[in-house]
């Protein structure tokens, strides 16, 4: 038996035939290396053995299969299929776009879907060496991105790889990824994925329209309460503990700052001195932790400061059952606002 991520196990029974006792050999090299690409290859031929579970293509009359990456891009695909797709994420909702390692089963599911929808800018980079291992010609790819006018990230380095050597670079700034922060710029993003989505089922078009204006209704909505309840706090700043409220920042008129760029670094003296004079200037009477992240750096400096350590969901990751709650966007990005006020004095 060859054991293989997420606890599922193999069964290579002999006699072997020549194809699977070479495999039995790439698995267990790859096991011993602490590679998953390795394995990747292989869960695709034991899917013809019918050894992984399977995300069925859809034939003629059948549900449009469709892949997901990060929780808002589910959560938006969702609101928009309806009963027309199966919508299944590929990164579970507990899991973050910086942490996330594919396993078998996952590149099975993607190598069986009509759609993958994704955010886009960057934030996915695993997912490219994932579709050519997946080996799906007829897979569509769904960017939310596409069209949306972007803001620039500060330079920084991927120092941390998390598996990924393509990042374990220095590079420059580039588009910051986190678009979905924004209520009107979601809106673009769900309306990029109707397209999408009736381009690959257009017999659905009528379904997947309603769907979306019904959903986008309620970012208006949304975009609406929280302007209004930020408005008389415009032009203050709010830090954070990584670069990833800007959009939200310009969308209601305020200013941000941040400990690190990326979530996996660690403040150096400098970030904190930084941070430290940007608080005393600022009169911020709290510190934006993200309940996702280790929150320790950001308590010793509250501490220095003397002042409360709130919380301002980046909706990277989310609870396991977050991505079957049609409205966790819509309420984390009220609390949201409410942490903003209350770091304001309000």
């Amino acid at each position: 038996m060859v054991p293989i991520g997420g606890g599922r196990v193999f069964v290579l029974r002999a006699p072997w035939p020549a194809p699977l006792a070479s495999l039995a050999t790439g698995l267990k090299a790859g096991l011993k290396t602490g590679l998953k690409t390795a394995l990747l290859p292989a869960a695709l031929l034991l899917t013809s053995c019918g050894a992984v579970h399977k995300f069925g293509g859809s034939a003629p009359g059948q549900r449009l299969q469709v892949v997901t990456t990060i929780l808002p891009i589910t959560i938006f695909t969702r609101a928009v299929a309806g009963d027309c797709a199966e919508v299944m994420p590929l990164i579970p909702s507990n899991v973050g776009p910086h942490d996330f390692q594919a396993n078998p089963d996952q590149l099975v599911r993607l190598r069986h879907a009509d759609v993958l929808v994704k955010n886009g800018l960057g934030l996915e980079v695993f997912l490219d060496k994932l579709i050519a291992n997946a080996d799906n010609p007829r897979l569509r790819l769904i960017d939310s991105s596409q069209g949306i006018a972007t803001l620039e990230s500060a330079a920084h380095d991927h120092g941390h790889d998390h598996g990924h050597p393509e990042a374990n670079a220095k590079v420059g700034a580039g588009p910051n990824p986190h678009i979905w922060l924004d209520p009107v710029l979601a809106i673009q993003q769900v309306n990029g994925i109707r397209d999408g989505l009736i381009a690959a089922q257009p017999s659905c078009r009528t379904k997947f329209t309603a769907n979306a204006a019904s959903y986008t209704a309620q970012l208006r909505r949304l975009n609406a309460e929280l302007a209004q309840k930020l408005n008389p706090y415009a032009g203050k700043t709010f830090v954070t503990f990584h670069d990833f409220t800007p959009y939200f920042a310009a969308r209601y008129q305020l200013k941000t700052n941040f400990l690190v760029d990326m979530p996996e670094e660690n403040p150096t003296p400098a970030d904190l001195r930084r941070v430290l004079q940007q608080v005393k200037a600022s009169g911020l009477t709290a510190l934006l932790s993200e309940p996702q992240l280790d929150s320790s750096s950001f308590e010793a400096l509250a501490s220095d400061l003397g002042v409360k350590i709130g919380s301002f969901d980046s909706l990277e990751s989310g609870p396991t059952a977050a991505a079957s709650q049609g409205d966790y966007y819509l309420q984390t990005m009220r609390r949201n606002g409410d942490a903003l006020v209350t770091a304001f004095g309000g």
